[in-house]
């Protein structure tokens, strides 16, 4: 992994921390409880992705994330200290930050073990969702995936751009900023206007 790349990957771990740690202070966990769902948020998705591709997990080979998380976690409850006052869109910015960014670098890491290019892009979009469905679950909420957000299309987005611009021959950074950009504006843009997609709805008959 080269430098540009590692620290993204970091900036990732701590916006998702970020995003965890706020989920956290909306349903008044106690220190314990937001180092946990920050955690959960954080290493969930990568954590999956490392154990299905059969490689060493990154924060167990790295410990330097959990450090992140952990640095991340304490800020946000020293400095952070009336979690209902944040707008809840920030909540979303964040989240879709990270989701963004762990798409294209799962991708990108699935990619470098030789991962087919479909399997890459799956890959891509579990690094990215998971942690946050993780989340969503223990606060006992349904995950935005489930939901009619656009969310894991913006994870596939991301994923496929990334993959796409790696066989037009682009440079690593190039491809993996790009793709970032990309999937962030689509979740962004669907957050702003509002955009989701047609739920599924059954409409049972009255048997009256």
């Amino acid at each position: 992994m080269n430098d540009l790349l590692y620290w993204l990957d970091l900036f990732g771990i701590m916006v998702f921390s970020l995003s965890g740690a706020l989920m956290a202070g909306r349903y008044k966990l106690d220190p314990f409880g937001v180092v946990v769902l920050a955690s959960v948020t954080a290493i969930g998705g990568g954590t999956i992705r490392d154990v299905i591709l059969q490689t060493p997990v990154f924060w167990v080979v790295q410990p330097i994330y959990l450090y992140v998380i952990l640095t991340t976690a304490l800020l946000t409850i020293i400095l952070i200290r009336q979690p209902k006052l944040i707008p809840k869109r920030f909540l979303l910015i964040a989240d879709a930050l990270g989701l963004a960014l762990f798409a294209v670098l799962g991708t990108q890491k699935s990619l470098a073990l030789g991962s087919p290019l479909p399997v890459a892009i799956v890959m891509g979009t579990i690094t990215g969702v998971a942690g946050g469905m993780i989340r969503d679950v223990l606060c006992n909420v349904i995950p935005m995936i489930l939901q009619k957000e656009i969310y894991a299309l913006a994870a596939i987005l991301g994923g496929g751009l990334f993959v796409f611009f790696h066989l037009l021959g682009w440079s690593e950074n190039e491809a993996t900023i790009t793709a970032i950009l990309g999937a962030l504006l689509l979740r962004l843009a669907a957050i702003y206007w509002r955009v989701s997609l047609p739920a599924f709805d059954i409409i049972e008959k009255d048997n009256k």
